[in-house]
C-alpha cells in the first residue's frame, strides 16, 4: 500500500481534483490558495463560478479549471447572443494564461423541484457549447452539468441502477448531448449520506474503504468492497438502461464532513480522515470500478476549505480538508504550505494611515494631560 503523502504526488494525472468553494468570509486570497495547491501538487480545480480573481491568480500555473455557470443564469444562457457574450467575458480573457477545460452549466438542477429550470438545462448546455464552437474553443473546453445522486430511483445492486422515471424526459436529451460532444456525465456522490440515514444497516467499514466482506452483485457476480464504486457503477447502469454505452462517468463531488449535528451520524474527523485518505490510496493504484476495471475513477474531492457561511446543517460547513488559515483539519499526509498574508499596496496604505491617525490621537491625548 502506498503512503498517503506519496499517493497525492503520484496521482496528479489520474483524475484527482479539488472543489474550491468560497461561501465564507475568512478564506485566504486566491493568490495564496494558488501557492497552497502548488505545494500540494494539485493540478485540477473545480469552481462554482468563473471568479476572475481566482482565474487570474492561477495564471501560468499547471492547474486545469472546471468553471461553473450558476443556476440563476440558465434562462438567459438559452439566448445565443448572451451565451457568446458570457464566454467572451468570463472565459476568453483568461484562457491564454489559465487552463480552463470545462464549463458546468448549473448544479444539481434535476434533483430540485423547479421543473421550469429543468427545462432550461439542456438548451442552455447546447447554446453554451454552440458558442464555444463558434469561437473555436470547443476542442479545448467541454460542457456538462453536475447531478445529485438523488436523480437515481434505484442504485442497489449496481447492475440495477436506474434514473427516476419523472426525470427521464430531461436525462435522455442530456445523455444524447454527452454522446454527441464526448463530454462526461458528472455525479455528486456521498456515501456519508447513505450511512447517516441508515447507520444500523450500512457498514461503516464499507463506506470508509476499510477491510470488510463487501457485497456481490447477484446479476453480474461482481464483488464490491466499498459504496462509492458501487454508486459509480449504478450510474453507468442507469445510463446503459437509457441506451448509452459511450458516456464516461466522473465524480464531481465526494467527501466526508469532520463535524455535524447530533443527528448526523458518523460526521467525525477520524471518519473524514479515513474516507478521504483511503480513497486517495485507492486512486493511487490507478484502479477502476468492478464494472469498469480499465477506466480509472475520476474524482473531485469536496472540499478545499471549511466554508463558514454555507447554510444548512453543521456538516455543510465542515467538509474542508483545510481550515482557512491553511492548517489541515485532519492529517492524511498532505504537506501543503499557505504563504503568509500578502498585503497589497492599497492595504498597506490603509494600515499606514490608520497608524498615522492612531499616532495623532496619542499626541492629542498627551497634549490634554501633560
Amino acid at each position: 500500500m502506498f503512503s498517503i503523502a506519496y499517493s497525492f504526488i503520484s496521482i496528479r494525472s489520474l483524475g484527482v481534483g479539488i472543489n474550491y468553494g468560497q461561501i465564507a468570509n475568512n478564506l485566504p486570497s486566491p493568490s495564496r490558495v494558488a501557492s497552497l495547491l502548488g505545494s500540494l501538487n494539485i493540478t485540477r480545480v473545480k469552481l462554482y463560478d468563473a471568479d476572475p480573481i481566482v482565474l487570474s491568480a492561477f495564471a501560468n500555473s499547471e492547474v486545469e479549471f472546471v468553471i461553473g455557470l450558476g443556476n440563476e443564469y440558465l434562462q438567459q444562457m438559452m439566448d445565443p447572443a448572451q451565451a457568446r457574450n458570457w464566454i467572451q467575458q468570463h472565459v476568453q480573457p483568461y484562457i491564454a494564461q489559465t487552463k480552463i477545460k470545462c464549463i458546468t452549466v448549473g448544479n444539481e438542477i434535476l434533483s430540485g423541484n423547479n421543473t421550469q429550470l429543468m427545462s432550461y438545462l439542456l438548451p442552455a448546455m447546447q447554446t453554451i457549447n454552440s458558442a464555444l464552437v463558434s469561437l473555436g474553443l470547443s476542442k479545448e473546453i467541454y460542457v456538462t452539468t453536475a447531478h445529485s445522486f438523488q436523480i437515481l430511483s434505484n442504485s442497489f445492486p449496481p447492475s440495477s441502477g436506474t434514473f427516476r422515471q419523472d426525470l427521464n424526459e430531461y436525462i435522455q436529451g442530456i445523455l444524447s448531448f454527452h454522446s454527441q460532444t464526448g463530454s462526461p456525465f458528472l455525479i455528486n456522490a456521498y456515501p456519508f449520506f447513505a450511512y447517516k440515514d441508515n447507520s444500523g444497516e450500512v457498514s461503516l467499514s464499507y463506506v470508509l474503504f476499510q477491510p470488510n466482506p463487501g457485497m456481490v452483485d447477484p446479476v453480474t457476480n461482481l464483488h464490491y468492497d466499498n459504496m462509492l464504486y458501487a454508486q459509480i457503477d449504478s450510474v453507468y447502469s442507469a445510463i446503459r438502461a437509457l441506451g448509452h454505452n459511450d458516456i464516461l462517468v466522473k465524480v464531481s463531488e465526494t467527501g466526508w464532513p469532520s463535524r455535524g449535528d447530533p443527528n448526523e451520524v458518523g460526521a467525525t474527523p477520524e471518519n473524514a480522515r479515513l474516507y478521504n485518505g483511503n480513497l486517495l490510496n485507492r486512486i493511487a493504484q490507478n484502479e477502476g470500478t468492478p464494472a469498469r476495471p480499465s477506466v480509472p475513477v475520476d474524482i473531485f474531492f469536496f472540499a478545499l476549505f471549511n466554508e463558514n457561511l454555507k447554510p444548512g446543517p453543521v456538516s455543510e460547513r465542515n467538509y474542508g480538508l483545510y481550515y482557512p488559515d491553511g492548517s489541515p483539519v485532519y492529517n492524511i499526509g498532505l504537506q501543503g504550505y499557505l504563504p503568509r498574508m500578502d498585503y497589497s499596496a492599497s492595504q498597506k496604505n490603509v494600515i499606514y494611515f490608520f497608524n498615522l491617525l492612531l499616532l495623532q490621537i496619542v499626541l492629542l491625548i498627551s497634549d490634554m494631560f501633560f
